[in-house]
Parts: structure tokens; sequence; C-alpha cells
């Protein structure tokens, strides 16, 4: 038992320090494992981005409430001006973006569901509403990164593989408008790592 032991745990040694045949592809799951990047669970979950128009309009329009429902919980408590600026900002932008994906659905004879939150999105926007005042800038920066990752992953992935042309070219459209938002949370992250 203790030979078979051994021989089992040298076995597993040698196949994690890889072997001689470089041609040899690494197993299958090896490949998927390795393919993502540890670190820590995004507090929004971006599993991949439906292709089907109603799972897209779903989540685009979870996403929009969940940003504009946010900002105006922001907007109640909070006293700095570039937060403020920003949340201002998220509220404009992403009613427009769901009159793009509106106008849209309705180009493609799709009706819009209601938008829903989903369980994440309504615990994000439970803590900003009870955030006490001095933190609610910094657990809203870090909650509308999150939120945009998700959206940045729901918008480019539609615009690639979706099933409806008028409602990819929304998607590919609010791509860029995304990639502005995050470029303006890199930002407020800048001002908050200046300050004392």
């Amino acid at each position: 038992m203790r030979t078979s032991s051994l021989l089992c745990a040298s076995a597993l040694i040698l196949a994690a320090c890889g072997s001689n045949d470089e041609t040899a592809p690494p197993p299958a799951e090896a490949v998927a494992t390795n393919s993502v990047a540890p670190g820590p669970t995004p507090t929004m979950g971006t599993p991949a981005a439906p292709t089907d128009a109603l799972g897209y309009i779903a989540k685009a329009g979870a996403g929009d409430m969940w940003e504009i429902e946010s900002s105006k919980a922001l907007l109640a408590k909070s006293k700095n001006e570039a937060v403020r600026k920003f949340a201002e900002m998220m509220i404009d932008q992403h009613g427009k973006s769901t009159a793009k994906i509106e106008a849209a659905a309705a180009g493609a004879n799709i009706a819009m569901p209601a938008p829903t939150l989903d369980a994440a999105q309504r615990t994000m926007l439970d803590e900003i509403k009870q955030a006490d005042t001095p933190d609610i800038d910094a657990l809203y920066v870090r909650h509308q990164r999150a939120a945009h990752e998700a959206a940045l992953a729901l918008h480019k992935g539609y615009g690639e593989s979706g099933d409806t042309e008028s409602l990819k070219t929304a998607a590919n459209e609010i791509v860029p408008v995304i990639e502005a938002h995050r470029a303006e949370l890199d930002k407020l992250d800048a001002r908050n790592d200046d300050q004392p």
C-alpha cells in the first residue's frame, strides 16, 4: 500500500513538472482551468453574455436601472462633487442607452419587458442606500466598477454574437460609452488615492 502511494505521488509530481514531450497538448480540463486568471470573485457576476434578444434586453435593462437607481441613492447622501458629477452622468447616459435599446427592440418588433434587478444588483443597491455618508463614495465607486465590468461583457458579447442586428448595432454603440465610464472611474480612484 505504501509503495503504491509513493508511486502515485511520484507520478503526480512528474506530471506537474511537465514532460519532455512538448507536442502533447494539455488535458482539456487543464486548459479550461488555467484560462481563468485567479483573483477575487466580482461582486456582480459576469457570466457569458446572452446571445438571444430577450436575454440581452433583460440584462441590459436591469443594468441601466441599477446604474440609475444607485446614482440617485448616491446623490441623496454624497457631498463629493466629483462623485456626484459622475452619478449625474450615469443617470443621463444610462437613460440614453435604455432608449437606444428600446428603439432597437421596437425596430425588430420585440416587446420590451420591464427590467428586474438580479439578487447581486439588489444587494449592491441596498448597500449604497444604507451606507453612512462618509462611506458612500468609496462603496458607490467600487460597485460602479463591478457593474461596468459586467455591462462591458454583456454589450461586447451581444454585439459580437447576438441574434438580432438592430440590437447588435445598439450594443456596439453602447460599448464605447461604457469604456468612457470606466475611464472616469479610474480618474475618481486616482483622486481618492491623492487624498490623505
